[in-house]
């Protein structure tokens, strides 16, 4: 794998209402040349669900553009024209990073900012409305191609182009691909969640996910996130 990556993209996005519905939505974001990094995130982005999108262990979402054509030609239209760059609230689109080159810990130098991978997304139910398809959520998580999170280490000015440059790897046993198997694959390997709830790196609340299920030994309810459903 490279140690680095350019950044083709670099997104913003502002609240609008999500396809026909009230609800608000930052995930049509819109290309900028810069943006401030903080710890919440890009100045100007925005989020509709703030206790389940942005803040310090989400401050960044990242996708891979190699999943784009793949995804595409397991949808129906319309949903398949809009597998563009930014159609799933992305801030940052690259090539040659995805869930099997990165690991949860990775620190990254980013134009003038710092970042370190905290999780990869789980999938909601604003996908669903996003694409106009009710399983769009489930589809994508089925994939394991779901993009991951950053939180941040430095803040600074961010740029298109800017090299995604990789500092330290502190868990190379545990690539996104390995943490995405374990959370909807093999979803009750318990040797597996006891070393997954002991990484430091990793975000709060998929430690704790682990943890309950290595007490419950039991896989939660995923009906909430991927449909809106309790």
């Amino acid at each position: 794998m490279a140690n680095g990556v350019v950044i083709r993209e670099l997104r913003v996005g502002n609240l609008n209402m999500l396809g026909n519905t009230e609800t608000l939505t930052g995930i049509y974001k819109q290309q900028v040349d810069s943006a401030y990094l903080n710890s919440n995130g890009l100045s100007d982005d925005q989020q509709g669900d703030k206790n389940h999108h942005g803040g310090p262990e989400k401050a960044l979402h990242h996708f891979a553009s190699e999943h784009y054509p793949r995804l595409r030609k397991a949808l129906p239209e319309p949903a398949a024209e809009y597998c563009q760059p930014g159609a799933f609230g992305e801030n940052l689109v690259t090539s040659g990073f995805t869930e099997a080159d990165v690991c949860v810990g990775d620190i990254f130098v980013l134009g003038e900012a710092v970042v370190q991978i905290s999780q990869p997304r789980q999938p909601c139910w604003r996908l669903n409305l996003r694409f106009g398809i009710p399983n769009m959520s489930q589809r994508l998580q089925n994939t394991l191609r779901t993009g991951w999170y950053y939180r941040v280490l430095q803040p600074g000015l961010i740029r298109k182009d800017d090299i995604l440059q990789l500092m330290e790897r502190p868990h190379e046993d545990w690539p996104l691909s390995r943490v995405l198997h374990l959370l909807y694959e093999n979803t009750l390997d318990l040797n597996a969640l006891g070393l997954m709830a002991s990484i430091n790196e990793l975000s709060p609340n998929l430690k704790l996910l682990a943890k309950k299920r290595l007490e419950s030994q039991q896989v939660e309810d995923w009906g909430r996130r991927l449909f809106g459903q309790p």
